[in-house]
């Protein structure tokens, strides 16, 4: 495989509806990581808490989190709705309702929405994730009193216009197909599927062609009545006002919304699995010259207490450039452009995965050296040296994570979604000066999964079938069968 010219410089591309971007350490398939190095004094000069908020609820049950911030005259408003692809009936229905919204409201089309919004220098944008949909805006402050009513009838006076609904589905459903083309981008929801099984976390957040061809202005008004509720929804808006006329201006806009119904409640702490025995899903992409694999088992849900120490152990494994898989992997065997680890994780349960990819007549040989690589957290433990420095490279890269009041507000929605607080950002340093090598080995017993691992394997069939065999119970998929194997 040719090898990366790394003087090539990398670009960086952030993706404001990442499903729950703050909240799962998303495992990187390729493409480029920081090769900067953070020295100790560089980390300790980056120690960070969380900037004042106010945070109180509208009669209406409305949670609003309001945390000013005037260094430049722009505002960000994260709204965020407990409604995912977990709550889905329709497979694609939160999505898809999400998207909607921008279709038109209030009176106001698609195109009058998107006109007056460019017209402002502005960005409105609407999409859902696993256990929650996202509005999001970013404006300028002096445009507050035209962009909140904007928001406020996108989110509550939807119009779901037919003919635009249609477009809206052709281009989804177009977009599975065109997505099926990458493995690297379409892995991650075959290894949900066979990982959680019929567990709502194993429902593709996309949906599938079949399921998204059912959908219609009468599905997506019904689970728009069902979960757009304020005792349902956060308002967090972060940037250069004051609270108390921004509170006025939330009270006056979104206090007439009442409650027309209760939410529809899911249990999604039961049913999680137990992973048995190890099973492998071999989806056939017959004109693939690569196999792209993720291996991984049972993870931790985003409120677990350890959360801090297990990203500094991850860090060690596959989390930076100078992990242990990556350096394996990529710069002593060449096989790869890069591995990577993490642990991506929800409200109730999450998963642990690794992964690459490698051409197809070495996809046993990379598949081996990262289960070595992987063992090594048991055979040989971490070493202080080595936990140092993955202390340091956190710590410096935990500030720039929230610079930005997009950052700031989409941390304000995590935390209403998944249950933690600012002690994460708070304590976040302290947790991670206070990781021993003794903590550090007690986390990788207890939470990283050493048996009945579950593999995912994107290729050719012919030159990977027999082989796959060798790592668990193999069930054979095509990559152009409908849906992603559940």
């Amino acid at each position: 495989m040719k090898r990366l010219n790394m003087n090539k410089p990398c670009r960086f591309v952030i993706r404001r509806f990442a499903a729950a971007s703050l909240v799962a350490s998303a495992v990187l398939l390729g493409g480029c990581v920081s090769t900067g190095a953070t020295s100790p004094e560089q980390a300790a000069e980056a120690s960070f808490s969380m900037p004042a908020y106010q945070a109180f609820q509208l009669a209406n049950g409305l949670t609003v989190n309001l945390m000013p911030q005037k260094e430049v005259p722009l505002i960000t408003v994260n709204a965020v709705v407990r409604a995912g692809a977990v709550n889905d009936t329709t497979s694609g229905l939160a999505n898809m309702t999400a998207k909607g919204l921008m279709l038109g409201a209030a009176g106001k089309s698609k195109a009058e929405i998107e006109q007056l919004v460019d017209f402002l220098g502005a960005s409105l944008s609407a999409g859902a994730g696993k256990e929650g949909t996202y509005i999001s805006a970013d404006f300028m402050a002096k445009d507050v009193d035209t962009m909140l009513p904007l928001i406020r009838d996108v989110m509550l006076k939807p119009s779901f216009e037919q003919a635009e609904l249609a477009k809206l589905k052709q281009r989804q459903i177009a977009g599975l197909a065109q997505a099926k083309e990458s493995p690297r981008a379409v892995i991650g929801r075959y290894f949900d599927s066979l990982a959680y099984g019929q567990h709502p976390y194993g429902q593709p957040t996309s949906g599938t062609a079949q399921s998204l061809a059912k959908v219609d202005a009468s599905l997506l008004r019904a689970f728009h009545g069902s979960f757009y509720q304020p005792q349902n929804t956060a308002l967090n808006i972060v940037g250069d006002f004051d609270i108390p006329a921004m509170k006025a201006k939330l009270t006056s806009l979104f206090g007439p919304w009442q409650a027309t119904q209760d939410v529809p409640q899911i249990d999604l702490a039961n049913n999680l699995p137990n992973y048995s025995q190890s099973k492998v899903l071999l989806v056939d992409k017959g004109d693939a010259i690569e196999t792209t694999f993720l291996i991984g088992g049972k993870g931790v849900r985003r409120d677990n207490a350890d959360f801090v120490g297990l990203t500094v152990v991850n860090t060690i494994l596959g989390g930076r450039f100078t992990s242990w898989l990556n350096d394996e992997l990529r710069v002593n065997a060449g096989l790869t452009y890069g591995a990577r680890s993490g642990f991506v994780s929800y409200s109730h349960g999450g998963v642990f995965r690794m992964s690459t990819f490698t051409k197809a007549e070495t996809t046993k040989e990379a598949m081996d050296l990262a289960l070595k690589t992987y063992a090594r957290l048991w055979e040989q433990g971490v070493d202080a040296s080595t936990l140092e420095s993955a202390k340091s490279y956190v710590k410096g890269q935990f500030p720039p994570k929230y610079e930005t009041s997009g950052q700031l507000a989409g941390l304000l929605g995590d935390m209403y979604l998944y249950g933690f607080n600012e002690s994460f950002i708070n304590d976040f340093q302290a947790k991670v000066d206070g990781l021993t090598v003794a903590e550090s080995q007690r986390l990788i017993a207890k939470y990283f999964p050493q048996q009945n691992l579950q593999y995912v394997l994107i290729g050719n069939a012919s030159k990977i079938e027999a082989l796959a065999a060798d790592y668990g119970e193999v069930t054979k998929v095509d990559i152009k069968d409908v849906g992603f194997a559940q």
